[in-house]
Parts: C-alpha cells; sequence; structure tokens
C-alpha cells in the first residue's frame, strides 16, 4: 500500500471566505468545490491541497487530515489490526471515493481514502 496523498482540513462555515487568500493571493487552483467542501491546490507533480469544509461529507464531522492510499481495503485492514478506532466505518460515498475515519494516536480525526 502506498499514500498518494495527504490534505489539511479546515472546518468553516464560510467555505468561499478561502477563494480570496488561497486563490487569488497564493495562485491555487479549485480543484473540487461541492458547496459543502472546496478544495485548491494544484495538479502539478507536487501534490498541494487544503480543503475549507463545513462538514465532513454525509453528514460526518471533519476530518483533520485526509489521506489518500491506493488500496483503502489494506488500509481498513491494517487499522483494525492496529486496534485503531474506526470512528466512521468503511463506505462508497456518493461523489466516488471509498473511505473511513479512524482516530491517530493523538486523537486527530483522519479520513483514509480511494478514488473509484
Amino acid at each position: 500500500m502506498k499514500v498518494k496523498r495527504i490534505v489539511a482540513n479546515i472546518q468553516t462555515k464560510k467555505t468561499k471566505d478561502a477563494k480570496r487568500f488561497y486563490e487569488k493571493a497564493l495562485g491555487l487552483e479549485v480543484l473540487m468545490d461541492m458547496d459543502w467542501i472546496c478544495t485548491y491546490g494544484s495538479n502539478s507533480k507536487s501534490m498541494v491541497q487544503i480543503s475549507f469544509m463545513e462538514e465532513g461529507g454525509s453528514g460526518t464531522p471533519v476530518p483533520d487530515l485526509s489521506i489518500e492510499v491506493d488500496d483503502v481495503e489494506e488500509a481498513y485492514k491494517r487499522m483494525k489490526k492496529g486496534k485503531f478506532k474506526i470512528e466512521y466505518d468503511i463506505t462508497d460515498e456518493p461523489w466516488g471515493v471509498r473511505r473511513f475515519f479512524v482516530r491517530d494516536p493523538f486523537g486527530k480525526l483522519v479520513n483514509i481514502l480511494s478514488h473509484k
């Protein structure tokens, strides 16, 4: 299993407020905008992204980090084997990802996902 990217998530009720700073001032591109989440980043070789979220999707809380992996099933097995607390069971989401939420050793909520 390989980690493909890590995305920082910032909880906010005003996802559009990020536009002036992250898009206009820093020059990041809008990679995804679904009202409740707006992700800015770069599609260059270096994967740079930051998301501003009202919720975590499907009524979940906003995770502290999102980590994309190439094999979410394997990641899920490893987390279960390591006895890490699964907060949101593995799920196929309507926006095309399969994911689960887990607590890391520091109490941070981590969204681990793969695109379908």
